[in-house]
């Protein structure tokens, strides 16, 4: 099981098949932010393996793109009665106000997460998916998304202090905090507070005040930082919560299934 199974294990995972562009921008950063494991996806074929991969998780199909309407029915029920896949929860997306359509999806299909109607509007639609991801517990127990970003080199941070410059690889990332190997780094007590922590995220800068919670016992040159909410923008936050949406999307498009 890889680092980003393991460590989002307590929640499920979210599917969007063929997103609306919309979607892909503004949509999915709102669903990141608010702690739900996201990704986008192209191939309605390579979803059904996905979903074999990570059962129980749940996916929004966007019925206006892909297949033919009667198709996706077929699809939908194929879905529902693999075995590898019958724990899938599903919901659909749609610009298609046709209320037999919606009662078919609903009623005969039994789509537990909705159909949204996109007209509704951006903020209206997010509310609803919000909602339904909430009462299908997608966090499950899990309070922040952790993405690992060991293998991305542009992916550091550094600090400077009295005792110099110290410079770090980041390798996992939440909205809390960081991971990051910093050879050299003295030896500061539990919880001292580090001012100017310098991220660079890609094409991303982030200038945080961060805590210092410790290292890891099997790595002493890994420090676990924490970052002080009070110090954190809603700027920085966005930066961040991006980053966290291309490790995530990064991590399956490449899996190998």
């Amino acid at each position: 099981m890889s680092g980003m199974e393991q460590s989002n294990a307590s929640g499920k995972k979210v599917f969007i098949l063929y997103p609306h562009s919309v979607i892909h921008e503004e949509m999915l950063d709102i669903l990141i932010m608010n702690g739900f494991e996201t990704y986008t996806l192209r191939d309605h074929k390579r979803a059904v393996k996905i979903l074999e991969r990570f059962p129980g998780s749940i996916m929004f199909i966007n019925i206006d793109e892909g297949l033919p309407e009667p198709q996706w029915e077929a699809y939908i029920r194929a879905l529902q009665e693999n075995p590898k896949t019958i724990e899938t929860r599903l919901g659909i997306l749609s610009y298609n106000q046709d209320r037999a359509l919606m009662e078919k999806y609903l009623m005969a299909l039994s789509i537990p997460c909705g159909y949204i109607q996109l007209k509704l509007g951006i903020q209206e639609s997010t509310k609803i998916i919000l909602s339904a991801l909430h009462a299908n517990e997608a966090k499950g127990r899990r309070k922040y998304i952790r993405a690992f970003c060991e293998d991305d080199s542009y992916t550091t941070m550094n600090y400077k202090c009295v005792e110099g410059l110290f410079q770090g690889k980041i390798l996992d990332i939440s909205s809390a905090g960081i991971a990051a190997r910093i050879p050299g780094f003295p030896p500061l007590p539990s919880n001292s507070v580090l001012r100017g922590v310098q991220m660079k995220l890609r094409g991303g800068m982030v200038m945080i005040d961060a805590i210092l919670i410790g290292k890891r016992q099997d790595d002493r040159n890994v420090c676990i930082l924490i970052f002080d909410p009070a110090k954190l923008d809603q700027t920085n936050k966005l930066i961040i919560h991006r980053y966290i949406k291309v490790c995530l999307q990064r991590y399956i498009d490449e899996l190998q299934i």
